[in-house]
Formats: C-alpha cells, sequence, structure tokens
C-alpha cells in the first residue's frame, strides 16, 4: 500500500562542493535544496534560518557540537554583509572556530576553495 509523502530532516552525509546558489537554494552534489544550509565535517544539513533572524548562538549549536573538526566557519549572511554579535564569536571563538562573515556568494566561493584544500572549513550559508 502507498504512503503519504514522508518528510525527514534534510541531510548529505558527506563533504560536498556547493555547485550553485540563489532563487532561494543551493545545489550540491548532484541535489537541491530550497531553504539555508549548514555544511560541516558530518556533512551538509536544512537550516532553519533565513536574513530576517538573529545571528544568535542557539542557532550555531549543530556548528558547536561539531568544533573539534572545525577551524574556520564561513557565514554566508545573505545578500549583504552583517557583523557577528559579540556573543556568538565568543561562543565560537571559545570552541576553537575562527569566524568569517561574509554575502552569501562570497561563503560559497570561499568554502569551495578551502574545501578543496582539505582545510577544516565549515559553513553557515543563509539562502537568498
Amino acid at each position: 500500500m502507498a504512503r503519504g509523502i514522508e518528510i525527514r530532516e534534510a541531510h548529505f552525509p558527506g563533504r560536498a562542493p556547493i555547485d550553485t546558489y540563489g532563487n532561494g537554494g543551493f545545489r550540491f552534489a548532484d541535489m537541491s535544496h530550497r531553504g539555508s544550509i549548514l555544511c560541516l565535517p558530518s556533512g551538509i544539513y536544512g537550516w532553519d534560518m533565513d536574513m530576517s533572524k538573529p545571528l544568535a548562538v542557539e542557532n550555531f549549536q549543530k556548528v558547536l557540537d561539531e568544533a573539534a573538526e572545525i577551524e574556520v566557519l564561513l557565514i554566508g549572511t545573505g545578500n549583504d554583509m552583517r557583523p557577528i554579535p559579540a556573543d556568538l564569536k565568543a561562543a565560537l571563538k571559545a570552541a576553537g572556530i575562527s569566524s568569517d562573515p561574509m554575502n552569501t556568494g562570497a561563503a560559497v566561493r570561499t568554502f569551495n576553495i578551502m574545501l578543496m584544500e582539505s582545510r577544516a572549513v565549515a559553513a553557515a550559508l543563509i539562502a537568498v
């Protein structure tokens, strides 16, 4: 018997470069995702974040959970660059993560380069 649509947490279990971005989402690993994403050592996850939401510590918990494997976090803040609030910057620094905010396009390009260099990089990318 056919089942209804099953909705699961979006997750790609691996590291992959971002092929394209825009129109409210991203393409990577021959797949597409509508909405924002976290690119972490454990994989790529859907992220409930948009340009209207604050860059708050609680929105970065998954990043902090994987801090041991991350040296640099690129934060794609949408169409425009937004500064990282002091409490988030302090939480990331305390976890040993250097953070760098930039617009999402710049963050995607920088992430892809650092990933190709096998660097311990992660990205929090707000969809544009």
